[in-house]
C-alpha cells in the first residue's frame, strides 16, 4: 500500500466492541508504487478488461459491485486506516491513504487515472452542508462562465468534480445520501450537472431505493452517472423479487448476544447450507474448505434488563411503548430507540450507527442485535468478504458501504450504455435554454407578476390572484402592481376592499392587509429567505415563489438581475411543474415522490447556469397556461420536442389517421 499513515487512533470516537481484531493481508495483485501500478493497468487493457477507479472506496462495497458487473477496480482512496486495508485485501492495483482535500492529491489522483487508461472513475465523497456566501461564489463563477478554483477549499465533492476535470474519463458514477441533493435550491446536485455538462459528459440522476435490486433494506441513494461524448444511459431494470431480512439471514446459525468464536480472527461458527437463491448467491465464493464454516457472525454483549425489553417487543413495538421500568432513555426523544426487525419485510437501513449500540437493528427471532455477517449480508456483502479492525470498525465499514448488489446493477449499465452509443437526451442547459428564451420573449402571461420587480408585488398578487382565470389576474395585475411596498397596500387600503369586492375575495383582500401590517413593522423580513415564510399568511410556497422572482443583492435590496443576486433560487415543486415535469419525462412524478424523483425531474429542466432563474420562472408559466390538466396546447410548447407525452400523442393521432 502506498503511504498508508500509521493514525494513532481511528477517527470514529466510538467505544470498540470487544472481539477478535481481524488483520487482512493485501491482495496477491496489490502494486507496490505508480511504476508497478502503470504497467498493472496496461497489462490489463491488453487482456480487454474495462478499468474503474473507486474514490473514497471505504471497504470495497462499489467496487466489489462493479467488478462482479465486469469492472477491474485498480486504484482506490480514502483516509479510514482499517477501510482501506480491507479494500487493499480484496482489490488489487493501488490502493492510497490520502487526504483528496489536498489539492496536490487531487492532481496526482487525476493524472494516475488518466494514465493508467480508466473507463470508469467511481465513489461517494461526503458532502457537508454549504454555507450561503460559499454557494453565492460557486454560483457566481458557474453563470459568469468561470472555473471554480478548487484549492480555496475543501469540500470533498469538488475534490471528486476536480479529478473528473483533470482526467475526464468516458464514464463518471456517484453515489451520495439523498440528502446531498434534495436541499431546498438542490444547491450541490445542481451545480455538479452543470459543470459535467460544461465538459461535455451527458448525466442522469436519481433517487433509488436499493430495495428495488435485491437488497433487503430499506435504503436511498442518490446516484448520478455522466458519460462522455453524448452516450445514452439507460437505468437498470428492477429485479422482481424483494428480499425480506429472513431471505437473507434465515440460515446462519443462532448465537448468543456476545458469542466469540475459538481461534479469534480465524474462528468460525459452523454453518449447515444455504436455502434460498440469495443466501446461495452469499456462499458462492466460499471455498470448499470453508463450506462448513461461517465468519464474523459476532456481536455485542447483552444487558440483562436489554434482554427482558427485547423478548417483551415484536416487530411493530416501539421503544416508548415498553414499560417505564425496562427503559433507559427518555422515550419522548427515542421513540424508536429499539427496533426489533421484521423477518418478512425489509431492514431498516443499515448506518454506521450499527457501530455504536445496535439497538435499532434486534434480530427478529432472538434477543440480541445482529452480528456483523448478518449485518453485511443485509448489505449484500458475500460471506467470503472479511474485515479488518475489531468488530465496532466491520460494522463502521459495513453501515457506511454501498452495497455490492446495487453497485453491480449500476456498473452493468454503465457497460451496457458505452456499447450502445445511442445519443443523450438534450443537456439540461439546453432545455434550461429553450425555456428561458420562450419566457423572456412573452408578450401575455397568465402570470404577469413573475416579472414583479419587488417580493411584496409577488405576494400580494398570490394572495389576491392566485387561481383567477387568466384574463381577469392580467387585467387586475396593473392595479396590484402599483403597490410596490406594504406602506403603499396599505395607504390604498380603501381601493384594495373595494377590489376585494369586485373579484368575491373578500377575506383575500382581508388576508392581504394583515399581512402588509405585519411587513410594515419588520421591513426587512421580505429580503431575508430564511423568515419570510415566518410571516402569518405567507405560505413557504408564496415565500419560495417571491424569493425566485425577486433575488436580493448582498446588501438585501431587492434586484431584478440574476446575476448580481445573492439570494438562491429555490427549487418550487408546485403541482403544475410537476405535472410540466411529469408529461416531459414521461413518468408519473405528480403523483408519485414528489419531493425526490419530483423535484429530480424539476431541476432538469431549470439547470444551474446563467439561464436557471428564467427557465424556472418559464416553467412555472408554462404550467398556467399551455401546459394544462386538460387540453394541453402542445403545439405551441418551447418543450414539445423533448416531451414523452407528446411525442406519444403525436404517435396515438397517427394510428388513428
Amino acid at each position: 500500500m502506498t503511504e498508508i499513515a500509521e493514525s494513532p487512533r481511528s477517527p470514529y470516537k466510538v467505544k470498540l466492541v470487544r472481539g477478535p481484531f481481524v488483520r487482512l493481508e493485501p491482495h496477491p495483485e496489490e502494486c507496490a508504487d505508480e511504476k508497478a501500478f502503470l504497467a498493472y493497468a496496461e497489462r490489463l487493457r491488453s487482456e480487454g478488461k474495462r478499468l474503474a477507479a473507486d474514490l473514497f472506496c471505504g471497504a470495497g462495497g462499489l467496487s466489489y459491485g462493479l467488478e462482479s458487473a465486469g469492472f477491474r477496480v485498480i486504484l482506490s482512496a480514502d483516509h479510514d486506516r482499517e477501510a482501506l486495508e480491507t479494500h487493499q485485501h480484496h482489490f488489487g492495483g493501488l490502493t492510497l491513504d490520502w487526504d483528496l482535500g489536498d489539492p496536490e492529491r487531487v492532481k496526482r489522483v487525476a493524472e494516475l487515472v488518466a494514465r493508467a487508461g480508466v473507463t470508469l472513475l467511481a465513489g461517494g465523497p461526503p458532502c457537508q452542508p454549504f454555507s450561503k456566501a460559499g454557494r453565492y461564489k460557486i454560483r457566481h463563477r458557474v453563470r459568469e462562465g468561470q472555473r471554480d478554483p478548487y484549492d480555496e477549499r475543501r469540500d470533498l465533492w469538488r475534490s471528486f468534480l476536480e479529478v473528473v476535470r483533470l482526467a475526464q474519463p468516458p464514464a463518471v458514477l456517484m453515489e451520495n445520501v439523498p440528502d446531498m441533493a434534495l436541499d431546498r435550491e438542490m444547491f450541490i446536485l445542481r451545480t455538479m450537472v452543470h459543470e459535467l455538462e460544461s465538459l461535455g459528459y451527458a448525466v442522469e440522476e436519481r433517487v433509488v431505493d436499493t430495495w428495488r435490486y435485491g437488497v433487503p433494506q430499506f435504503r436511498q441513494r442518490l446516484i448520478l452517472v455522466a458519460l462522455r461524448d453524448g452516450h445514452h444511459f439507460k437505468w437498470p431494470d428492477e429485479t422482481p423479487d424483494k428480499v425480506t431480512v429472513w431471505n437473507a439471514i434465515g440460515d446462519l446459525p443462532e448465537v448468543e448476544g456476545g458469542w466469540r468464536p475459538e481461534g479469534g480472527a480465524d474462528g468460525w461458527k459452523e454453518y449447515e447450507q444455504p436455502l434460498t437463491r440469495f443466501q446461495k448467491k452469499m456462499r458462492e465464493q466460499v471455498p470448499s474448505t470453508d463450506a462448513g464454516k461461517v465468519f464474523d457472525h459476532i456481536t455485542r454483549p447483552v444487558r440483562e434488563d436489554d434482554e427482558v425489553a427485547f423478548e417483551s417487543m415484536s416487530t411493530s413495538t416501539r421503544y416508548s411503548d415498553l414499560p417505564d421500568e425496562m427503559k433507559r432513555y427518555r422515550d419522548d426523544i427515542f421513540r424508536d430507540k429499539y427496533k426489533r426487525l421484521d423477518e418478512n419485510g425489509l431492514s431498516r437501513t443499515i448506518t454506521a450507527h450499527i457501530a455504536k449500540d445496535g439497538y435499532w437493528y434486534i434480530h427478529p427471532r432472538q434477543n440480541r442485535t445482529l452480528t456483523v455477517r448478518e449485518a453485511a449480508r443485509l448489505q449484500t456483502f458475500p460471506d467470503g468478504f472479511r474485515f479488518a479492525g475489531p468488530p465496532s470498525a466491520a460494522f463502521r465499514q459495513v453501515g457506511n458501504a454501498v452495497p455490492p448488489f446495487l453497485g453491480e446493477h449500476l456498473g452493468s449499465a454503465v457497460i451496457a450504455a458505452l456499447d450502445d452509443a445511442r445519443p443523450a437526451a438534450p443537456t439540461t442547459q439546453k432545455v434550461a435554454e429553450t425555456l428561458a428564451t420562450w419566457f423572456t420573449g412573452l408578450v401575455h402571461r397568465n402570470v404577469p407578476w413573475l416579472t414583479a420587480s419587488t417580493r411584496w408585488q409577488v405576494v400580494s398578487a398570490e394572495i389576491l390572484l392566485d387561481r383567477m382565470p387568466p384574463q381577469q389576474s392580467r387585467s387586475l395585475w396593473p392595479l396590484l402592481k402599483r403597490w410596490a411596498t406594504p406602506t403603499d397596500t396599505l395607504a390604498a387600503e380603501t381601493e384594495l376592499r373595494e377590489i376585494s369586492r369586485w373579484i368575491g375575495r373578500e377575506r383575500r383582500g382581508e388576508q392581504l392587509l394583515a399581512v402588509a401590517n405585519e411587513l410594515v413593522g419588520a421591513p426587512h423580513t421580505l429580503s431575508d429567505d430564511e423568515l419570510l415564510s415566518s410571516v402569518a399568511g405567507i405560505s413557504q410556497v408564496v415565500a419560495d415563489l417571491a424569493i425566485l422572482t425577486v433575488p436580493v443583492s448582498d446588501d438585501g435590496d431587492e434586484v431584478g438581475d440574476t446575476h448580481d443576486s445573492a439570494s438562491e433560487e429555490p427549487v418550487l415543486a408546485r403541482q403544475g411543474v410537476l405535472r410540466v415535469a411529469a408529461r416531459v419525462s414521461g413518468e408519473d412524478v405528480h403523483r408519485r415522490n414528489q419531493l425526490t424523483d419530483g423535484r429530480l425531474a424539476v431541476a432538469r429542466l431549470i439547470g444551474y447556469g446563467a439561464n436557471a432563474r428564467s427557465a424556472h420562472l418559464g416553467l412555472l408559466e408554462l404550467a398556467a397556461s399551455l401546459c394544462r390538466p386538460v387540453e394541453p396546447l402542445c403545439t405551441e410548447c418551447p418543450l414539445q420536442n423533448l416531451c414523452v407525452s407528446s411525442k406519444a400523442d403525436e404517435q396515438r393521432q397517427q394510428l388513428l389517421y
